[in-house]
């Protein structure tokens, strides 16, 4: 099932985007050896917001917390337009989220399909509570190349101690809903992937999830790390196995990124986060857009990422990321295709 989806993922690449994704190696391992940031080409992976709305109260999300310090809304669709036109030559990947649930968006699947017409991989992830018989034909009728769903548990208790206001059963009727319509329509997109997020309460049903999984036909599983934001002295929903948490307990009882912070983030250079009104900020890490390094509905894609305020950042990080309040709590970035 995966190798369907890579073989998938293979027949997007053109000469563009292939001599794309050399120049932006190329200028990112140049800026490593020089620690000054160079820049050639556009994103390899581009995510936009459709929505910070949510219908969950998630206590690790600021969407769920409703903790934003900046607005809520819904991306104009005529604002995504335009800003696909500007980079879909390039462009290899595509995500439909950042923060929010993208199937509150009323003109969320029109926009998968306009990227999908251009050759563009498409994929959001969902809680899966809008998946109903009717939305979840009209997901597969898009286009859409990747569905992930998000699923922390496989029972109600459990999955509730995350997923706060959550109905694991209408997560389990849109998941049968997809696959079913895939069935009908004799298609193989989209790629279904359950995400458990692993936590605490729910870590001891991780074998639990893959054979849900293979029950209902979803064709793959992703664990996933979570992300604590006051994590020093432990929490709750840190798994007490090692294995599934970005962290690791010191001698003194406190806890510690696993990864070292090195001066470099391949994030900064393949890829950047689009919120629902137009901002531009570098990576998913930046929640609440502390960081916007330029305005869509006022300048171009190629003005923004090329500019002064992204060739700043890209130098602070080089020189001292873990002076970057958000990047101090990062695991990802430092390796290529992490």
């Amino acid at each position: 099932m995966v190798i369907g989806d890579i073989g998938n993922g293979l027949k997007k690449l053109t000469l563009p985007r292939v001599r794309n994704v050399a120049q932006v190696l190329g200028s990112y391992y140049l800026s490593r050896a020089t620690k000054s940031p160079h820049i050639s080409g556009f994103p390899v992976a581009l995510a936009f917001e459709p929505t910070t709305s949510c219908n969950l109260r998630c206590p690790e999300c600021p969407s769920g917390l409703r903790s934003f310090t900046r607005p809520t809304g819904m991306l104009r669709p005529e604002l995504f337009r335009d800003v696909i036109d500007q980079v879909a030559d390039r462009l290899l990947y595509l995500t439909f989220y950042f923060q929010g649930e993208p199937f509150l968006h009323p003109d969320f699947l029109p926009m998968v399909a306009y990227a999908g017409a251009k050759g563009v991989y498409t994929a959001t992830s969902t809680n899966a509570h809008y998946l109903n018989d009717e939305r979840a034909r009209q997901t597969v009728e898009s286009g859409l190349d990747r569905l992930i769903i998000s699923i922390d548990g496989t029972t109600q208790n459990t999955y509730e101690s995350y997923r706060v206001g959550g109905k694991l059963e209408k997560v389990l009727e849109g998941t049968a809903n997809i696959v079913r319509w895939k069935t009908k329509l004799r298609t193989t997109t989209p790629h279904v992937v359950f995400q458990f997020l692993v936590v605490g309460p729910n870590e001891h049903q991780i074998p639990e999830i893959y054979a849900l999984a293979r029950k209902l036909g979803v064709n793959e599983v992703k664990l996933k790390t979570a992300q604590i934001y006051n994590y020093r002295h432990g929490s709750e929903l840190m798994p007490k196995n090692e294995k599934y948490s970005r962290y690791r307990l010191l001698a003194d009882g406190t806890y510690t990124l696993k990864n070292a912070l090195h001066n470099h983030c391949w994030k900064m250079w393949h890829s950047c986060v689009v919120t629902w009104d137009g901002k531009v900020v570098p990576c998913c890490f930046d929640k609440d857009a502390q960081h916007v390094l330029g305005d869509l509905r006022e300048q171009t894609f190629e003005e923004v990422w090329k500019g002064r305020a992204y060739r700043d950042f890209r130098a602070r990080l080089l020189h001292a990321r873990s002076r970057i309040e958000m990047c101090a709590n990062c695991t990802e970035g430092t390796r290529v295709w992490a």
